[in-house]
């Protein structure tokens, strides 16, 4: 059994927590990154084969490092994950991986104790970066009650076609990732997507249009959506409860490719089969539940919850609880703290908030 103090621990080595070490180093402040996974990017590796990002690589480069792609290509989870590993190599960014925090409580003394096994950190503050909708998939209860025959996976689980059983497919949840699964997997399959419509971005992520309207939209994403107006209120209870809006795949790219496209729920079973809103019951071979996670931080013994899981936090800082940060949240801020194109932001505003807690033990100035 061993014992570590550190000033900052950082619990998450995705691209969240990584740029909150990149700050932090700036800053001139210690810090240590730990994460579950085995190498760095692992969390991207275990993406579907075809997951690409939804903002061009232009807009992808965490702070003090573009990706390397070309600026108006859409990188594959592969290149996401050897540019994280990449990142933390360049920047010498201390990062411990293997390590599972299984409990974290606040000490009387002022600071955390983070539980690792045996094994325990220390420290000062603690920035929660695990992930922007938590990694515990939302698959309704009545999912167990499906025939042991139809083939469920959750959209964490699902790679490629090949997983998919003969028959029909129902992919439940009609967010961008269940509209991306379905597309893919109506081209081996017939394939029924259900869920409410969340809208669509009107232009083609394809067209060489994008590289005139993103710029704007990744203003709106940036500047006009988020916490502190109106419309980024009303968007952040519907994202972050609801999922976002079709990115890539468009309604009439379901259309043309077979997709039976429905706005029904699934709310129950019969005979073992799901059953829609409308009693309709889907003969499905396979389920797919693109129905987003919850936020489950049972492990954080902190009473900073609400009902829907989500920490009563403003821009990663919680104020009833000094020391305690999250980074990497959905709607953290705006509409783009849960792309690259806005982490890097609000993970500079938590350093800050961390800096300004205490002066530095070792006053080492910022690189310029």
């Amino acid at each position: 059994m061993s014992t570590q103090h550190v000033e900052t621990l950082v619990i998450g080595a995705g691209q969240a927590g990584l740029s909150t070490g990149y700050h932090l180093q700036r800053l001139g402040r210690p810090f240590l990154v730990v994460d579950g996974h085995e190498r760095i990017g692992d969390n991207w590796r275990q993406q579907w084969d075809t997951l690409k990002l939804y903002s061009p690589a232009k807009y992808d480069g965490l702070p003090g490092m573009a990706f390397p792609a070309p600026k108006w290509s859409f990188p594959g989870k592969e290149q996401v994950a050897d540019y994280l590993e990449s990142y933390a190599l360049a920047a010498d960014l201390p990062v411990r991986m293997s390590t599972r925090v299984q409990r974290l409580e606040p000490r009387r003394v002022g600071g955390f104790t983070a539980y690792l096994g045996e094994d325990t950190i220390t420290c000062d503050n603690v920035v929660v970066a695990t992930g922007t909708f938590g990694r515990t998939p939302n698959v309704p209860a009545f999912a167990g009650l499906l025939d042991p025959s139809i083939r469920q996976l959750h959209s964490s689980e699902y790679r490629r076609p090949a997983q998919l059983a003969p028959g029909r497919v129902l992919v439940v949840g009609a967010s961008h990732s269940g509209c991306d699964i379905a597309y893919e997997a109506a081209e081996h399959r017939p394939t029924t997507l259900v869920g409410r419509d969340p809208g669509q971005i009107p232009i083609r992520w394809d067209s060489r249009a994008v590289r005139y309207v993103f710029p704007v939209i990744a203003f709106l994403w940036r500047h006009v959506v988020t916490r502190r107006t109106p419309i980024g209120r009303k968007e952040m209870e519907e994202v972050r409860h609801h999922g976002g809006p079709m990115i890539r795949i468009k309604r009439e790219d379901l259309q043309r490719r077979g997709v039976e496209r429905l706005a029904n729920r699934v709310t129950g079973v019969s005979d073992g089969r799901p059953v829609l809103d409308d009693g309709r019951v889907v003969d499905a071979g396979t389920v797919v539940w693109c129905t987003g996670f919850r936020q489950v931080f049972d492990w954080i013994d902190a009473p900073v919850f609400g009902e829907d899981g989500f920490p009563q936090e403003y821009r990663g800082v919680v104020g009833s609880v000094p020391g305690l940060f999250f980074c990497g949240l959905s709607f953290q801020y705006a509409f783009s703290s849960m792309v690259f194109l806005g982490v890097g932001r609000d993970a500079e505003y938590v350093a800050r908030r961390i800096a300004a807690r205490r002066p530095a033990r070792d006053q080492v100035p910022a690189p310029a």
